[in-house]
């Protein structure tokens, strides 16, 4: 049976106030009668919050897991790919709009249990669901039921997010994520601020908290703006920031903007910006940089940390080489491979295949 409104979890009452205060992002909402959040989703229902989308979806897809994207996560496997509606961040440029910023949920979604879900996952032959398109951390109730169900039939999770998120459910997503993509949007406060509408100190934190306290496979992306959060100077920081409290061995994709939602005057980022970044990223000691968004075979393929040997070849979502061994290590070298490495690869391509679910 769907639960269109279904009780969230993550909220206390201000009995002197009469609002209910949500605790799931570092928005706070605090919620008078039939009030919204931010998200959209999250709605003050009595002496309740309720999760309006839960059972609901905008849609799915069967995707390369490389669009996430994830390079070091089961390469060249297909990934079961939904999302719902609403979001907590703000971002003028937002690449998804039409789904993350709608306000009509009956009309973007359709039915689907988590039994369901993870029913049509295996059937499709997929090796992952992935929580996209637009930011699951504001469906988090919902996708760790699906989770749930996923890893019961021996499918595996993902959640690409903003990673705008409070500790106590932060802890509780990321337990039911086997592989994220953070998007760190920028390395900047007043980018956050002035773009998003939120703060980076707790993007940070959450990148931290899942590299370093979860067993969650971990890679980052950062959308290039021109004139925003481009500078030589921020990737730079950005770079030393990820080297300094993550480690070498996670993976950084810097993508390309393309004019979108309120900035659709600024130009496209030029491919030479995105060069430029992953350079400046290598040269402070990152090993695995990648360019998205852009066709750049050289700077999409991986290569062993250890010998420098091209082990994944990728042409946009197709691999074109594999020289790892089935347990994930360098055949030139025997230097381990940083990811999550299965056996031989998919071959799934750049396909993406409509799922009905029912």
């Amino acid at each position: 049976m769907s639960r269109a409104a279904a009780t969230a979890r993550y909220w206390r009452a201000d009995p002197d106030r009469d609002r209910l205060i949500c605790e799931l992002c570092p928005r706070f909402c605090a919620l008078g009668p039939d009030q919204r959040g931010m998200c959209f989703v999250r709605k003050r229902a009595g002496g309740q919050i309720v999760l309006d989308t839960w059972d609901r979806s905008s849609g799915f897809c069967l995707d390369p897991i490389e669009k996430k994207p994830l390079n070091h996560f089961l390469p060249g496997t297909s990934v079961l790919s939904f999302g719902t509606a609403g979001c907590n961040l703000a971002c003028k440029f937002c690449q998804n709009h039409d789904i993350s910023k709608s306000r009509e949920t009956a009309r973007l979604s359709q039915v689907a249990t988590a039994e369901s879900i993870a029913n049509a996952a295996r059937t499709a032959g997929a090796a992952s669901i992935a929580f996209t398109y637009n930011d699951p951390v504001i469906f988090a109730e919902y996708a760790l039921e699906v989770a749930e169900a996923a890893h019961a039939k021996g499918v595996k999770t993902v959640a690409v997010t903003a990673g705008y998120i409070c500790p106590e459910p932060r802890a509780e997503f990321f337990a039911g994520m086997d592989a994220a993509n953070i998007d760190l949007k920028a390395f900047s406060e007043d980018f956050y601020w002035k773009l998003t509408g939120a703060h980076l100190a707790p993007v940070l934190e959450t990148i931290e908290y899942a590299v370093k306290e979860t067993r969650c496979w971990v890679e980052l992306t950062t959308l290039l703006i021109p004139g925003q959060n481009d500078s030589e100077a921020e990737i730079a920081s950005l770079s030393d920031w990820v080297l300094d409290r993550l480690g070498p061995d996670v993976p950084l994709h810097f993508s390309a903007f393309h004019p979108a939602f309120r900035m659709p005057d600024l130009p496209p980022t030029p491919p030479e910006t995105l060069f430029r970044a992953r350079d400046r990223a290598r040269a402070a000691g990152l090993h695995h940089v990648y360019v998205g968004n852009v066709h750049a075979k050289p700077a999409q393929s991986s290569y062993c940390a250890g010998c420098g040997a091209l082990v994944i070849g990728r042409d946009w979502y197709r691999l074109s080489d594999w020289h790892l061994t089935a347990d994930g290590h360098c055949q030139s070298c025997g230097a381990a491979f940083a990811g999550v490495i299965d056996g031989p690869p998919g071959d799934w391509g750049p396909k993406r295949q409509p799922v009905r679910i029912v």
